[in-house]
């Protein structure tokens, strides 16, 4: 459907009131994609290709497996290629159809049928926050994540996504997805200053660093593209001032609403994260779900093999 628009650790488990069950998502892609121009001059990073399937499609597939039905995509101009590819394709499919290629038919005939997506525009580049307070309409006061357009995680197990509403169901708080890093790259990223140990994989979290140096580092857990919110977030990204180019930032709405009072978990996902905002981190998700995917797997493992670095210039 479219419109525009454990251990000893102790554990505090959420009360007894139900809470809803956490069926939306926001997708922020409405960026430039500077890191990897040229190649997004005229095509959203979004759609760049790992192996057979744009980026944003494998975001979409591990938010449907993990229990979401309705998507809001918040995109900006020249993005009108996303819409396209989740929408039904009369002509593509029926000249599959009776072409007979049932095969290739089936994997295309599910992309509009995945989930709910909706779009919204971010007319202006004011910051995450201010993309974010676009879908507040669509989100309400319920709990939703966050998976940024940037951030291919990899787990065929259990999807990121599903392991944090796991999570938001026992605790009943924020949770913001995180790995931990190594130290010499702890100035790359949103450090989270951790307090008490729920479970070994969850914390309670004080503060959080925006690429702080080596020496002022609180941890090695850095926030990497994954947020589940509660609705709240959108009083305080509406209360948060404009920082830095005019921008308002998510990092600052949530801080405020920890220091009103309101949980904010740290959790250490379990997962292969891919960087596709960035040229290396393109080329490693293309190699390694190259290497995962049937048809092309066998082909790259012997050119791998056979590669001889010394030998390209």
């Amino acid at each position: 459907m479219y419109k525009d628009y454990g251990g000893l650790f102790m554990i505090k488990k959420c009360d007894n009131k139900v809470k809803k069950k956490v069926t939306k998502a926001v997708i922020p892609a409405a960026g430039l994609g500077t890191r990897v121009l040229p190649a997004t001059k005229a095509l959203p990073k979004e759609m760049l290709t790992i192996v057979d399937k744009p980026s944003l499609q494998y975001i979409v597939e591990e938010l449907v497996a993990s229990g979401i039905t309705d998507i809001l995509i918040i995109t900006g101009r020249n993005k009108n290629s996303i819409e396209d590819h989740f929408d039904f394709s009369y002509e593509l499919e029926n000249t599959l159809k009776n072409d007979n290629k049932i095969e290739l038919l089936d994997k295309i005939s599910h992309i509009s049928t995945m989930a709910n997506i909706y779009y919204v525009r971010q007319n202006m580049p004011l910051g995450l926050g201010h993309a974010i307070l676009k879908a507040k309409s669509f989100i309400g006061d319920e709990a939703f994540v966050i998976a940024l357009g940037d951030d291919i995680i990899y787990n065929p197990e259990k999807p990121v996504t599903k392991q944090m509403i796991e999570k938001y169901e026992l605790y009943g708080k924020s949770i913001i997805g995180c790995q931990e890093v190594s130290i010499e790259d702890v100035s790359k990223y949103g450090i989270a200053k951790l307090e008490k140990k729920l479970d070994e994989t969850t914390f309670e979290m004080l503060d959080f660093l925006e690429k702080p140096s080596v020496e002022d580092a609180p941890s090695r857990m850095a926030c990497l593209g994954r947020y589940l919110l509660s609705g709240k977030i959108f009083k305080y990204l509406e209360e948060t001032k404009p920082g830095k180019n005019g921008e308002i930032q998510l990092t600052d709405g949530i801080l405020a609403m920890m220091k009103d009072g309101e949980d904010v978990l740290a959790y250490n996902f379990t997962g292969q994260r891919y960087d596709i905002g960035s040229k290396v981190g393109l080329l490693k998700a293309n190699i390694e779900f190259g290497l995962r995917n049937e048809e092309t797997k066998d082909n790259i493992k012997e050119y791998l093999k056979n590669l001889d670095i010394d030998k390209i210039y």
